[in-house]
């Protein structure tokens, strides 16, 4: 039986309009990239479609770069990626993939024992029930170094922000904001790399005392 989709997160509706569409700029990906959320995986079980878990990511190229990279179509599976925002180390915010669509932002994926098998060909993962948000890497995390500078203030100000705007929109509850690194089966993703939780924290609870 298909796990259920949590409760509404209680005391955040009027967080709703943090991160709202008109703070975003649209740079939508090309079709290839990102596709809807099935209700029945690949061997016709029902399984859940709405969003239920926030997957925090970082980009490793930086913000055009990385825009370009999921404007352009792709005709291999394996190369097909996306995420629904990313956020500029000003703080901007880059709409990509819709929240109603899924996002390919993690391939080989669980969360728990959370992961749907929609495709014949490809991996179990969670893209069906996620929204995707990646930070852009700092100009020292271009490479594959364990660490690097991390983020910004303005970028953990924004992602609380969008976090918090999910959280009202989907009763998305804390306990289901992860890392990529925290639900890759690869063995392959470690983003996003230099992550403080407590800067995080912090810009969280100051926007959730403004608004709820």
């Amino acid at each position: 039986m298909a796990p259920a989709v949590p409760a509404a997160v209680g005391g955040l509706a009027r967080c709703a309009h943090l991160a709202s569409a008109q703070g975003e700029s649209q740079q939508l990906a090309a079709a290839s990239n990102f596709g809807k959320r099935h209700e029945r995986d690949a061997s016709g079980a029902a399984i859940p479609s709405k969003p239920a878990l926030i997957v925090l990511h970082e980009t490793v190229l930086d913000l055009p770069s990385t825009i370009a990279l999921f404007q352009r179509n792709q005709a291999d599976d394996a190369a097909q990626s996306s995420y629904h925002v990313l956020i500029g180390r000003d703080g901007e915010r880059v709409r990509i993939v819709p929240d109603q669509s899924r996002a390919f932002g993690a391939g080989d994926s669980a969360f728990g024992d959370l992961r749907f098998k929609t495709s014949a060909t490809n991996p179990p993962s969670i893209n069906n029930i996620s929204l995707h948000v990646s930070l852009e890497s700092p100009p020292d995390g271009r490479g594959d170094a364990e660490a690097h500078a991390g983020y910004t203030p303005a970028q953990y100000r924004a992602l609380a922000e969008q976090v918090l705007h999910w959280q009202a929109l989907y009763g998305i509850p804390m306990e289901r904001v992860t890392t990529h690194a925290a639900v890759d089966r690869s063995h392959s993703r470690y983003d996003p790399r230099s992550f403080r939780w407590d800067l995080f924290d912090q810009a969280y609870a100051e926007l959730r005392r403004s608004c709820a």
